[in-house]
């Protein structure tokens, strides 16, 4: 099932399911106690992030080849560092440059986002996917500069601006998708492709990441994990390319849709 937020004419957020010839279906009920298809037809105002995160967890380093285009050793645990809910953006919303705490290096990084349905904690890797809501593509945008040189040594505050972790377009749940290490994974800026790669060459699968991360620490529902960006990021070229104002973010995963967004200085008008 494809799982879509959005916020009504009537002011209401709701979910809805994707009906015939471009309708959209009210979802009774709630993504963690479960959906119920109904016929009632929904008007949408604007489309949100599927998903209000409790947590945003998310895993560093975990390509193969984007170690190797970044000089990095392959890690022998997970690299794990954490973003605020404040960084969630919607489809079709904007992702704005630091202007306040200013950066001149964000960088793009498209990533297969994993959602946890029910509470787990020191699950094994072979039962970690009963766990899972869905799955949706996210954008882990980066300030380079903060990450690496003006951060204290750790990558929150280059991590954790606001706008910075896009999500959507859906949460297409397990049974769609049941696999997610077989997923092509782009990134397209302004329509060149710039990222190409596929989840199978991610160094710790998914189920690995689940039950690293619930080890001895309790995944509520609504954790959202993001599980690591391919080669191809702006950092890594040369000269590196970073987004400015006006540029134009898309993520595509098989299986799931596209997420764009647009880029805009701190405090401009979208």
């Amino acid at each position: 099932m494809r799982i879509l937020r959005c916020l009504t004419e009537n002011g209401l957020t709701v979910h809805v399911t994707e009906g015939e010839r471009g309708s959209h279906h009210l979802l009774s009920g709630n993504p963690y106690d479960g959906f119920k298809a109904t016929q009632a037809h929904v008007p949408v105002a604007k489309w949100l992030a599927p998903v209000a995160p409790a947590m945003i967890w998310c895993i560093g380093l975990n390509y193969r080849r984007h170690a190797e285009e970044t000089g990095a050793k392959i890690p022998e645990q997970p690299v794990v560092f954490a973003k605020g809910p404040n960084t969630v953006q919607h489809p079709g919303g904007v992702i704005e440059i630091p202007r306040h705490l200013a950066s001149e290096q964000v960088d793009y990084e498209c990533e297969l986002a994993v959602v946890i349905g029910k509470a787990c904690k020191n699950v094994s890797p072979d039962d970690a996917l009963d766990y899972v809501l869905g799955y949706t593509c996210a954008n882990d945008v980066s300030a380079r500069d903060w990450q690496i040189k003006r951060g204290g040594s750790q990558w929150s505050r280059g991590k954790t601006f606001d706008t910075f972790a896009p999500l959507g377009p859906a949460l297409v749940t397990p049974e769609d998708i049941p696999d997610p290490n077989a997923l092509r994974i782009q990134t397209r800026l302004n329509g060149e492709v710039v990222q190409d790669s596929n989840t199978s060459d991610m160094i710790f699968n998914v189920r690995e990441i689940i039950a690293f991360l619930s080890g001895s620490t309790t995944l509520v529902p609504g954790t959202v994990i993001l599980t690591g960006t391919p080669e191809g990021v702006g950092m890594a070229r040369t000269p590196p390319r970073w987004l400015a104002p006006g540029d134009e973010v898309t993520i595509e995963i098989e299986k799931i849709g596209a997420l764009t967004n647009r880029v805009v200085l701190e405090g401009d008008l979208a």
